[in-house]
Parts: structure tokens; C-alpha cells; sequence
């Protein structure tokens, strides 16, 4: 076909730096940077210290009430948890904060968080809890039985002046 003018039409020419050759070298540019841009290491979270199981008696557990920075320990029925995660519970000001570095047992199983629940003399023997009714039992065993699904076991407590009691 020749053109009004009579010379035959030229062909277009098509340039590199066309708008859409730009746009794919730029999207492709894009992504080799994401595949091979350095990549931030991964960072491992500090793990918690080591904590060792261990003997307690009702002095030598006074200490971990959650107070300067310490951990949060409470008994019941001998066995030691550390509620350190329930900090805002067991701990300084928490509702429950009688019973840190405490053995709970008789408040739990009373469903009472008064301090007359508590054993004034530490050096006395342990708490029986011979005197409990069926309901009182049934009480203690719920809340021993959450401690345990949910709580670390650190330790156990046991009466002053026993052959494997710490020295206080």
C-alpha cells in the first residue's frame, strides 16, 4: 500500500527504552534484589535460667515471694511450683500474693486468701491438713491439679530441722 504522497510507509521503529520494557526491566530488577538482598539473622530468644529442683523448707522459701526481682514460688501439699509467669496474680500486690514463698495449701483448700490461713511459725511442722472436710479436699485438689497443668514443679517442702531440710 503506498501512502497519499506516493512513497511506500516506513516501519516503525521500536526502542528499548519504551515505557513498558522499562516497567518489566524495573519489576524484574525488583525482584532479584528481593532474592538476593542480605537478610537479617535471625535472632534466638534468651532462654529462661536453668532451674533446679530442690528441697525448700517453709524458711528457706520465705525468699521467693517475687520481691527484688526474685521468682514467685508457692507450695501445696509439699510440691513447690514456680508461678513467676502468674507474677500479676502470686506476686507483690496480686490478689493472691499471701501465698507467694508460702506453702497455700490450707488457703487454697478453704478458698480463702486471708493471712490467718498461713502458718505464722515457719520452724513448726508442716500443715496435715488432717482436719480438711470432703469439699475442703476437693477444693485443694482443683487448684493442685491447675498448678500442675499450667505451673513448673521446682521443688519440694519439707519441715525445718528434717535429715534433708537446707540450712536456712
Amino acid at each position: 500500500m503506498s501512502s497519499p504522497d506516493g512513497t511506500a510507509p516506513q516501519a516503525e521503529v521500536m526502542s528499548i527504552a519504551s515505557p513498558i520494557n522499562l516497567i518489566l526491566v524495573s519489576v524484574f530488577a525488583i525482584i532479584v534484589y528481593m532474592q538476593f538482598r542480605p537478610k537479617v539473622p535471625a535472632t534466638i530468644p534468651k532462654a529462661p535460667p536453668a532451674v533446679v529442683f530442690r528441697t525448700f523448707t517453709p524458711k528457706t522459701l520465705l525468699e521467693f515471694n517475687g520481691k527484688n526481682e526474685k521468682p514467685v514460688y508457692l507450695a501445696v501439699r509439699g510440691r513447690v511450683f514456680d508461678v513467676s509467669p502468674g507474677r500479676n496474680f502470686y506476686g507483690p500486690g496480686g490478689p493472691y500474693e499471701n501465698f507467694a514463698g508460702r506453702d497455700a495449701s490450707r488457703g487454697l483448700a478453704f478458698q480463702s486468701f486471708d493471712r490467718e490461713m498461713l502458718t505464722e511459725d515457719l520452724s513448726a511442722p508442716l500443715d496435715d491438713l488432717k482436719d480438711l472436710d470432703a469439699d475442703q479436699l476437693e477444693n485443694l485438689q482443683g487448684w493442685e491439679e491447675r498448678f500442675s497443668e499450667k505451673y513448673l514443679i521446682v521443688g519440694k517442702l519439707v519441715a525445718e530441722g528434717i535429715a534433708e531440710a537446707p540450712k536456712s
